[in-house]
């Protein structure tokens, strides 16, 4: 019999400037995240990505300019064995200036030389990006 694989289906929002990318550290949690989160029941991806944002980093996102960049799916950390997580990115402007709330204790610009600090989801976008030529 087949073992069941649970998904964790999350948003994240990819902001790159100077060849370094967004990521999020939440309080109690030494790794690095690329900014997101779930999505509420009868949320649209760019109203929940909008709202998690906001939640998180106090600016506010440009639905309009919401543009899908690419699905990516790794074990998930912190989770057991064979829970995967399914992070589905879109790259976007926003207004305002970034500021950690709620549960992050605080962002950071990372680069491939981060890649011990971050999930391996994110090891996945990191790389991505980087074949991509986007990140330094």
């Amino acid at each position: 019999m087949a073992k069941s694989i649970k998904e964790i289906d999350k948003l994240a929002w990819i902001e790159i400037q100077d060849g370094k990318i967004l990521s999020t550290r939440s309080h109690g949690r030494e790794k690095y995240y690329i900014p997101g989160g779930k999505r509420e029941v009868g949320e649209t991806d760019s109203q929940a990505l909008c709202r998690e944002i906001k939640e998180e980093l106090q600016v506010d996102l440009d639905p309009a300019s919401l543009a899908f960049f690419g699905t990516f799916q790794a074990q998930a950390d912190a989770h057991d064995e064979g829970i995967l997580v399914k992070m589905t990115c879109y790259t976007g402007s926003y207004r305002g200036s970034l500021s950690p709330a709620a549960e992050i204790a605080e962002m950071q610009w990372l680069t491939l030389d981060d890649m011990d600090r971050i999930s391996a989801v994110d090891r996945l976008i990191f790389s991505f990006l980087a074949k991509k030529g986007m990140l330094g």
